[in-house]
């Protein structure tokens, strides 16, 4: 029997009871049957209440067990909500399985992109980060204190903002982008970072700087030398071998200026047709190369140069790992290098030794390392040693450092400068 059936019945019953016990009461005068039917309508009542109690009481586990994730307790097949609760519930459901869609396509989609995001609490706890934070910083966050000043500046973020920042990511360091945005979220304020690196882009930006700048300068300087030297040349031979002046070393001294003239103008020309190599670099010749056999031909070059200034040298192969490079540009760096390592230790040095290295740093990229035990290098002289012209040789040009960095961010890689306790150290390091 439904409970709509048995609520019927016994309000029927509940009403017929209070009849017959007011017409017995007052017309029949018959206090027995009336008591009777009193006691049978405080009975009626009674179960009306437990009626509705137990359909109260089933209707409050349902909500509850819906409201805690449990679909699977209903209303009885009689109780007089059944309809609306399992319309309620299939609604519940149905919001329930679009929020787990989207949560799981969101997480699914911060798994696959490149951009590094981290999400933090009003605390400063992590919430929730990506993998794309590990490849990037190259560990995943604990915590605000891991990151140092990169954490101050999250912490005390207060708004939208976005900047950048230097981080050192083991034997690199790194430009960062730092976008921060605010935002509440089922009455939780969190702090959403985004992190990417702008290293490689900020390098591509000050190599097409630099091109720019040396394609303008050579253009200038060489339209300039050019007619000063054709002039220089023209004018000596011109020169009259019966001129006479009054003083005879007048002549001499003019002979003299003429062609340091044009001597000085022909190494100027050489000298912007050097420097003109740095805009005008081709682009790499990729092809699977060893880099030890690239470093082993190279040292082959400079064998009776480092014999003759009793240089040590030191070959370790720590990775024969193939390596996508244009081997001619490749070896042309690692010459310009070397060079610069024996110039070094050609003064005032004891033990002289130029150690060439091929290994893997700990973000697993390549590198071939040129470490020498020379004087080393100035602080004020690294801030400015891949600037084109920047020299600290009296007969230097300022290029075989700058056309070097340029070569290697082509190949997608980079040349960077290591501290080490003795002499200078230099990596070509592989992308």
């Amino acid at each position: 029997m439904s409970a709509n059936t048995k609520l019927s019945l016994l309000l029927a019953g509940v009403i017929l009871t209070a009849l017959g016990a007011q017409y017995s009461w007052y017309s029949l005068q018959l206090p027995a049957l009336t008591t009777g039917m009193v006691l049978v309508a405080l009975a009626c009542i009674c179960s009306i209440l437990v009626l509705f109690k137990r359909q109260s009481r089933q209707a409050q586990l349902a909500l509850k067990a819906l409201a805690n994730g449990d679909s699977s307790l209903g209303l009885p097949r009689n109780h007089p909500m059944r309809v609306q609760y399992n319309e309620v519930k299939e609604q519940i459901l149905q919001a329930r399985l679009a929020a787990e869609q989207q949560a799981q396509f969101m997480q699914t989609l911060l798994i696959h992109i490149d951009m590094a995001v981290l999400v933090f609490d009003a605390q400063g706890n992590i919430i929730e980060q990506n993998p794309a934070v590990a490849r990037l910083l190259g560990a995943p966050v604990k915590d605000l204190q891991s990151l140092a000043q990169l954490g101050e500046f999250i912490s005390e973020a207060q708004s939208q903002c976005q900047s950048t920042a230097l981080w050192q990511r083991g034997e690199q360091q790194d430009t960062l982008s730092i976008q921060i945005s605010l935002a509440t979220i089922q009455g939780k304020e969190l702090k959403i970072v985004t992190l990417q690196s702008i290293h490689e882009q900020l390098l591509l930006k000050e190599q097409q700087a630099y091109k720019r700048l040396t394609r303008v300068l050579t253009h200038e300087i060489a339209n300039s030398i050019t007619p000063l030297s054709s002039l220089a040349h023209t004018c000596t031979g011109l020169l009259p071998q019966g001129l006479s002046f009054t003083d005879s070393e007048d002549k001499e001294d003019l002979a003299l200026a003429l062609q340091t003239l044009h001597s000085r103008t022909e190494g100027l020309s050489a000298f912007i047709a050097r420097f003109r190599s740095i805009s005008n670099l081709p682009k790499p010749d990729l092809k699977a190369q060893s880099l030890a056999d690239v470093v082993t031909r190279c040292c082959a070059l400079f064998k009776t140069d480092l014999e003759q200034q009793h240089i040590a040298l030191k070959l370790q192969t720590h990775s024969d790992t193939l390596v996508m490079c244009d081997a001619q540009q490749i070896e042309q760096v690692l010459i310009n290098l070397i060079k610069n390592a024996i110039e070094a230790m050609s003064v005032n040095c004891a033990d002289k030794t130029l150690s060439m290295v091929v290994d893997k740093n700990n973000q697993g990229q390549l590198y071939i390392a040129v470490c020498d035990t020379g004087g080393g290098i100035s602080k004020q002289a690294q801030e400015m040693m891949f600037v084109p012209f920047f020299t600290t040789k009296q007969q230097g040009s300022g290029i075989g450092l700058a056309l070097s960095k340029q070569i290697m961010v082509s190949h997608g890689g980079d040349l960077t400068y290591h501290e080490q306790p003795q002499g200078a150290c230099l990596r070509c390091v592989f992308g």
